[in-house]
């Protein structure tokens, strides 16, 4: 049988969007998710991060949720972002000159918040010394961890109480991509330990929809918008989970707003209504009119060329062998505490938009992070078409089910 990526390879590639780089531009998608009555009573919420992927949709959702938001970053981008935003300057690596020296001035003055949402740190001294600097001045400690953060992928439908990786040394070894899951299961480790009773823990999968700097959930819909015929990995019917950025921030806001607490996997779509590629594709063709027509190709074909899944071939891993659980990930409890999914039109059209509206060069910095380029995806497709024939357009292996 055809094999996924292997762990370090997989690790390695899930690490981007973590990484990913912010942009300054504010556009009309940077909204709350829904519409929202008021809460009872508004939090004060100091936002660790923010200025990334999914932290100005937080910002954004807590602000039309009517809370009061404090930023705590390096500062480099929270001016252009919400200018109007308190924003505590503080470099939070381990060998930064001043590190947290203005947010400790501003604990020493009696600053005291609600919430703190950790956002991006994958690194457990990180994560620890903050924890441990805010330990009695907020009320829950809230972190953004991953699915990577999982000892084993293999077996569908797990949840929540699965082993997760560990991660010994962490103190000591210096991190590499490979160790991203062993090390964010640490992070979780070491937020328990300082908030046993008031902590809140999120595990996403691919985060997608606008302001996802990997590339890894805008290729499909630029690519398929392109038209013509388009590399498709696998039958079609492997199963893939996402969750688009807006609706984590939605449930991360409405956590701390019911003081939820606990540890959750938060991707989707939601279990009545699973998601295969084949979906995800002609979902980004309804959205962009196209003329797409997809060739199906089996995990072992791609093999062959040297294209491989997740990265060449994004929020796609084969469906059977080490990653046969990795897009079947049970989300029961994260749905039972509400959280919700928009319509998969509306994340494709609005990746769209999102991406069409980035000034040039950011658009060619981030475009060759995932997919295969135009030149490359017609090498493979005409190699197919020598040595085995054109199927023809939307065909698949799988095309008798």
């Amino acid at each position: 049988m055809p094999q996924g990526p292997s762990r370090r390879e997989f690790l390695r590639t899930t690490t981007l969007a973590g990484l990913a780089l912010g942009c300054a531009t504010t556009a009309p998608w940077l909204r709350a998710a829904h519409a929202k009555d008021r809460p009872v009573r508004p939090l004060k919420v100091l936002v660790l991060g923010g200025t990334g992927q999914t932290g100005p949709h937080l910002v954004r959702e807590l602000l039309d949720r009517g809370h009061t938001v404090t930023l705590c970053n390096r500062g480099r981008r929270s001016d252009d972002l919400f200018p109007d935003l308190e924003c505590i300057v503080a470099d939070r690596a381990l060998d930064a000159e001043d590190g947290l020296a203005n947010l400790e001035a501003e604990l020493a003055r009696g600053r005291t918040w609600d919430l703190a949402m950790d956002i991006w740190p994958h690194i457990p001294d990180i994560v620890e010394n903050t924890a441990v600097l805010l330990k009695g001045r907020i009320g829950r400690y809230l972190y953004v961890s991953s699915l990577s953060a999982y000892a084993d992928h293999s077996v569908p439908d797990v949840d929540e109480t699965a082993a997760v990786a560990e991660a010994p040394g962490t103190d000591w070894t210096e991190y590499q991509d490979a160790m991203f899951g062993e090390f964010k299961a640490e992070c979780e480790k070491r937020v328990r330990k300082h908030y046993p009773d008031t902590h809140t823990i999120f595990r996403p999968g691919l985060i997608v929809g606008p302001r996802d700097f990997s590339f890894r959930g805008v290729y499909w819909p630029v690519r398929v918008r392109r038209g013509g015929e388009v590399l498709a990995p696998g039958s079609g019917y492997d199963r893939i989970q996402l969750i688009d950025g807006r609706d984590l921030t939605a449930f991360q806001a409405r956590c701390m707003e019911q003081a939820i607490g606990g540890t959750f996997n938060v991707v989707g779509p939601h279990p009545r209504t699973p998601l295969t590629m084949k979906r995800l594709l002609e979902t980004c063709r309804e959205v962009s009119g196209s003329d797409a027509r997809f060739v199906w190709t089996p995990a072992a074909t791609l093999a062959e060329h040297e294209v491989h899944a997740w990265m060449n071939m994004p929020c796609w891993v084969p469906g059977d062998g080490a990653y046969a659980g990795f897009g079947k990930r049970n989300i029961d409890r994260a749905v039972a505490a509400g959280l919700t999914f928009r319509p998969l039109a509306e994340t494709v059209r609005d990746t769209l938009t999102w991406y069409d509206g980035l000034e040039d060069d950011v658009r060619e910095r981030i475009t060759p992070r995932a997919g295969l380029t135009p030149e490359r995806e017609a090498e493979v497709l005409a190699a197919l078409a020598t040595a085995h024939g054109s199927a023809g357009p939307d065909s698949s292996p799988a095309s008798g089910r």
